[in-house]
């Protein structure tokens, strides 16, 4: 049986809001602030859609989807800039068969209730292997919706565990519009799986990516390290080999040659342990190269 009601309608920038979802909005617009004064006063029914522009102001029929959600209001909150904050959550998927300018200057919509097709044990079993899909997905992303995978968990009914994972994929407005207007289950199930897939093989490439960035630049640093390291050896070396020719001079000058018994083992002693701080440093870099 087709269920037709008419409600006032809130335009919504950014968000599309699913059946079952709770979320807040920050509400300014003149007509939808009266369109939520309006829904105030009855059932605190209300009609939530998103406009295809985010950027428009004054939306009309070609700027706003062809489906909704049926939503109710929760709390209502006048801030002091004159704008609203409105809890609302949503209720039931909506096709908008009429919209048209109030009286009072708000919209209303006539919608028609759509309920899920194609629901069957077989989906059951999916949406569970779409709930540690998208558990993975938030290991992999390091997101904290411990909050969401939780409740996910608590739910057993196929159509709410799609429309919350789909309110949390990290995706286009356009692509999460689709995923509210496909009716029969098991293609909104797959659908689903396949953006799961996308995200989580974007994510994997993008990691795989940064540790070879990482892993290369620390071989870079530690690279250019030992060599400044053997440019300043080097330096220090020809500083001792010049110091050596003048300790070798004076020792001419003196009759005994007492200085060049004492430049020797000093000059051999300082190669041998510029050369052992070398190999080690060699020897270091090549025992622990940068994982790949």
């Amino acid at each position: 049986m087709v269920t037709i009601n008419t409600k006032p309608l809130l335009p919504l920038r950014d968000i599309v809001v699913f059946p079952s979802m709770v979320v807040p909005l920050f509400v300014g617009r003149e007509k939808s602030i009266k369109a939520l004064q309006e829904v105030m006063k009855t059932d605190k029914s209300i009609v939530l859609v998103s406009q295809k522009n985010s950027e428009i102001d004054e939306p009309e029929n070609r700027d706003i989807y062809g489906y909704g959600c049926l939503s109710k209001v929760l709390q209502l909150l006048k801030l002091p800039d004159g704008t609203v904050k409105v809890l609302v959550e949503g209720e039931k998927r909506v096709k908008i068969l009429e919209i048209r300018k109030e009286e009072s200057n708000f919209l209303s919509a006539s919608v028609e209730v759509t309920e899920d097709t194609n629901k069957t044990k077989e989906s059951d079993l999916y949406a569970l292997s779409l709930v540690k899909k998208f558990e993975k997905l938030l290991i992999l992303n390091k997101r904290d919706l411990s909050d969401s995978i939780n409740s996910i968990k608590k739910l057993k009914d196929p159509s709410q565990i799609s429309d919350n994972i789909a309110s949390n994929l990290n995706i286009q407005i356009f692509e999460k519009q689709e995923l509210l207007e496909i009716i029969d289950l098991r293609k909104r199930l797959e659908k689903i799986n396949e953006l799961l897939d996308k995200e989580i093989s974007v994510i994997s490439v993008e990691k795989k990516i940064r540790g070879r960035v990482k892993n290369q630049m620390e071989k870079t640093q530690r690279e250019y390290y030992l060599n400044e390291q053997l440019k300043a050896i080097q330096k220090e070396l020809g500083e001792i080999d010049e110091g050596k020719d003048e300790i070798a001079g004076l020792s001419k000058k003196t009759p005994n040659g007492n200085f060049r018994d004492i430049a020797h083992p000093i000059h051999a002693d300082m190669r041998r342990m510029i050369e052992d701080a070398i190999v080690k440093e060699y020897q270091d870099l090549k025992d622990n190269p940068p994982v790949e």
